[in-house]
């Protein structure tokens, strides 16, 4: 699929991951809508890429609505990439025993509202819009990726929000992209390993914990880089023939328990 002078949506774009598929889809001629709570980042990279930025919470509605309208008025919006996301470690159960040690019921339901229903409900308002758009000579009128996690698979220790909210977009992969074959959308889901962003923090501490944690992995023994994920969400979106698929970037990695 040609993304040169449509449109395109990338939610949690202002850094991280999202940042690096935003500049990727800027760089094949996309007009890129940057959605994300970061106004002051999000605000720079638009400017940097020649997009607009676009305040949205994935938790609000109206707010994707918003960016979408956006995303229309400067091209035929064709590509979402949902990346937007957060994760908290907590065990299910407390060491005191108690149900109030147990794991904050709000919290886990705060990361599945963010990370799941929030990746769902751009997915069903930007289909929408893609609905409208001319087919081109495939039938396609737009493509969809989202990023999930290999914690989908490996959840560790501690992950039991972050791992069901992304088990629960891969579990949406499949019966989504068999919804939107009706018109010519496709969904495709990328699950990153560990990936070299600002979570893991700077200085000489976390270069050096960044080093170890790049042990784990199968080869090459290192975290990978946000444009090395970022080139395969971009051949999901412009690869018309990738489909329905879960695609793990993680150098082989499995993760252990903890």
């Amino acid at each position: 699929m040609d993304i040169k002078g449509v449109s395109a949506i990338v939610t949690g774009a202002a850094s991280g991951i999202g940042a690096a598929v935003a500049r990727q889809l800027a760089a094949q001629g996309a007009t890129v809508v940057v959605a994300d709570v970061q106004d002051e980042k999000g605000t720079a990279l638009a400017e940097e890429i020649g997009g607009v930025f676009c305040h949205v919470d994935v938790t609000d509605t109206e707010q994707i609505k918003a960016a979408v309208e956006v995303a229309k008025e400067r091209g035929e919006l064709r590509a979402l990439v949902n990346s937007a996301g957060v994760g908290w470690a907590a065990r299910t159960t407390g060491r005191e025993g108690t149900y109030e040690a147990a794991h904050d019921l709000d919290l886990y339901k705060k990361v599945i509202d963010i990370n799941l229903v929030g990746t769902f409900d751009a997915i069903r308002l930007a289909a929408t819009a893609m609905g409208h758009n001319q087919a081109d000579e495939n039938g396609e009128r737009g493509a969809i990726v989202n990023l999930a996690s290999v914690a989908a698979f490996d959840g560790q220790i501690g992950q039991a929000a972050y791992a069901s909210s992304k088990g629960g977009i891969v579990g949406l992969t499949l019966p989504v992209a068999r919804d939107l074959s009706a018109i010519g959308v496709r969904v495709n889901t990328v699950a990153p390993g560990l990936i070299d962003t600002p979570i893991y923090g700077q200085g000489e501490k976390a270069e050096e914990f960044k080093t170890h944690l790049g042990q784990s992995v199968l080869f090459p023994k290192r975290l990978g880089q946000p444009d090395e994920l970022a080139s395969m969400v971009v051949e999901c979106v412009t690869n018309s023939y990738m489909n329905a698929s879960v695609i793990r970037v993680d150098g082989g990695i499995r993760m252990p328990p903890k």
